[in-house]
């Protein structure tokens, strides 16, 4: 289902990457300053990892270099723990709003449990603060 869900939104990515930023600095604005003013290019690598991410999901020892890499780069950037709950938020909520009525309530315990796979693995492989 989150490998379909992420299929449809593919042909507008950039789109969808530009609402989860607006999204994730409406919910957590102090994150905003660890980004450049220019997030088109940062929201199309997003997207573009989330699909590796998503595609690769049951293979966890396949992504566990891409979970290590990510969490650091996330670590050194200053992202804490505590930064992944609106991250998590704003990604439903762009899913949401892309997919609007598709966006089931399934779907969404679906997504939610898939952001909490990757979430965990980045932040322990990561070696993300608290």
């Amino acid at each position: 289902m989150v490998r379909g869900s992420l299929d449809r939104l593919r042909k507008d990515f950039e789109v969808h990457s530009t609402n989860f930023y607006d999204a994730l600095f409406r919910r957590a604005p102090h994150l905003r300053q660890m980004f450049r003013e220019d997030l088109t290019g940062q929201g199309m690598k997003f997207m573009t990892t989330l699909d590796v991410i998503v595609h690769k999901l049951d293979n966890e020892d396949e992504l566990a270099s891409r979970y290590q890499g990510l969490g650091r780069s996330h670590a050194i950037m200053g992202v804490r723990t505590a930064d992944f709950a609106p991250m998590e938020d704003a990604l439903i909520e762009t899913m949401r709003s892309a997919l609007g009525d598709e966006f089931t309530a399934e779907l969404e315990q679906a997504w939610r449990k898939a952001y909490a796979v990757v979430s965990r693995n980045m932040i322990r492989r990561g070696g993300i603060e608290a």
